[in-house]
């Protein structure tokens, strides 16, 4: 999988799908999954909705 996601988006993402996480156990359920969906792609360093719309936040070229 092509990394597609830079340091300070991952560190956005991670933050935000925390965030939502928490908002999940206190409020509705399903903040846990749409947490899930940045905390993810955060980790990974590869968003697939970046990949269709052409969209890449990282600075270095990768060749995976």
């Amino acid at each position: 999988m092509k990394t597609n996601v830079g340091a300070t988006d991952k560190i956005i993402r991670i933050v935000a799908g925390i965030v939502l996480i928490i908002m999940g156990i206190f409020y509705s359920k399903i903040w846990i999954i749409i947490g899930l969906i940045p905390l993810i792609t955060g980790l990974i360093g590869s968003c697939p909705l970046y990949t269709l719309l052409g969209i890449n936040t990282c600075k270095v070229k990768t060749n995976k």
